[in-house]
């Protein structure tokens, strides 16, 4: 019995000191992997035609597909990612059969200037790839426990608890020089377990409760038309109420998200289907400054920068644009400042706990058109492809990236955005 204490004793005095050894193997003083998250207009265009290709809607349970990559999406991809989620640098390199795969993440929470850099390597398997190598900092992760521990984060992170939903779901991965190739064979019960795992109940609950809020705020206008800050106000507000008890940036989000799928005429049940049985808001037009495409380029930004990130939505709002020059209703400077405009709400609604209550505390007050969105009466608009070109060059040249600098230092000085 003596005997067994004493070991107790040491293990539980050991305990904390191997985990600092491990943490002191794991963590380095200076990024390994350093790149600025870059997403562009013509990524955006493959992005949509990888999706339009791979149409959930249009797929039945046990077909198969096959998406393709280049190395510079996937390259791309990651690294924004390791940006937008844990504020780092990723790169990925293919060659025949393997993917290297180099990542820095700071420490979190802590500011320390200490990175965990992370070096792996996969390569073809039957089905999902087998991690050959995984290095963090000076430590080597024996590859089996690497694989053991992806495989349940993976699948947890889908809301499952079945360690072979990946196996059924990802039939083949193929890694060739410069491209990868993911035929999955399509599970119908896939969307759900994606749903709750993007919206726990937790959250579902919290979207159910601004639905709620504006669906009363809907009722009590007696106007047609409505103009987008008397919508955002009283949601902000009660943000600020329930942020008291809860969390800022979460509730900002939820108040977004109700909004984008109201403004732009659908509603929650697109993505919850649980939301069918939610109060619905009463139809209105909602405008920003007169116009009520301007309230739609506004919102979209906003959520796309609260949910996926700042470049992400500015490459949105400049892909849209390209599109109408081509064969829409041109390309508008004007819609432009909306994205930008939006993006900057987005930002300050979830950059922080602190500017998530700051602009709470903004919108409790009056608040005008005026505060959230810059002049554009001046700015150009509804240019075919060919006008657009000989007046600004394109999205590389001078003249355009003055524009979008005038139009960036109009939003600076807006009191909300500073």
């Amino acid at each position: 019995m003596r005997l067994l204490l004493k070991l107790l004793f040491l293990l539980i005095f050991m305990l904390p000191v191997i985990l600092a050894g491990v943490l002191f193997l794991m963590l380095d003083d200076q990024p390994t992997i350093n790149r600025a998250a870059e997403i562009s207009p013509a990524n955006i265009e493959r992005a949509k035609r990888i999706l339009d290709q791979n149409d959930p809607r249009m797929l039945k349970s046990g077909a198969r597909r096959t998406i393709s990559m280049n190395q510079r999406d996937l390259d791309l991809a990651a690294n924004y990612l390791a940006h937008r989620y844990a504020k780092g640098s990723a790169q990925v390199r293919l060659t025949n059969g393997v993917a290297q795969i180099k990542a820095s993440l700071p420490l979190p929470a802590l500011p320390l200037g200490l990175f965990f850099n992370v070096d792996t390597a996969l390569t073809e398997n039957a089905s999902l790839p087998r991690i050959m190598y995984l290095a963090i900092g000076t430590l080597s992760v024996p590859p089996w426990v690497a694989h053991w521990v992806l495989t349940r984060v993976l699948v947890r992170a889908l809301g499952d608890d079945d360690p072979t939903l990946l196996d059924r779901v990802i039939k083949k991965v193929s890694l060739a020089e410069d491209r990868l190739a993911l035929t999955y064979e399509w599970q119908s019960d896939l969307p759900d377990k994606v749903r709750t795992a993007l919206f726990p109940s937790g959250e579902q609950a919290r979207l159910r409760i601004y639905q709620e809020h504006l669906s009363a705020i809907t009722r009590s206008l007696k106007r047609g038309k409505v103009s987008i800050t008397e919508l955002i106000a009283p949601l902000f507000q009660l943000a600020a109420e329930r942020s008291q008890n809860g969390t800022p940036t979460g509730e900002n989000r939820a108040a977004i998200l109700v909004l984008t799928f109201y403004i732009n005429g659908g509603g929650l049940d697109d993505i919850l289907p649980a939301a069918r049985n939610w109060p619905r808001p009463e139809k209105r037009s909602v405008t920003l400054s007169a116009r009520e495409d301007f309230s739609k380029h506004f919102i979209i930004s906003a959520a796309l920068a609260a949910y996926a990130g700042s470049p992400l939505a500015d490459a949105v709002g400049v892909y849209k644009e390209i599109a109408d020059a081509k064969g829409g209703s041109g390309f508008s400077f004007n819609d432009i400042a909306a994205d930008r405009a939006g993006t900057r709400f987005g930002e300050r609604a979830i950059g922080s706990a602190a500017s998530a209550r700051t602009l709470q505390q903004q919108l409790s007050a009056a608040v005008s058109e005026k505060d959230i969105m810059p002049a554009t009466a001046d700015l150009p608009e509804f240019m075919k492809e060919a006008e657009f070109k000989r007046r600004f060059g394109g999205i590389d040249a001078p003249a355009y990236k003055e524009m979008i600098g005038e139009i960036d230092r109009r939003i600076n000085a807006l009191a909300l955005y500073r």
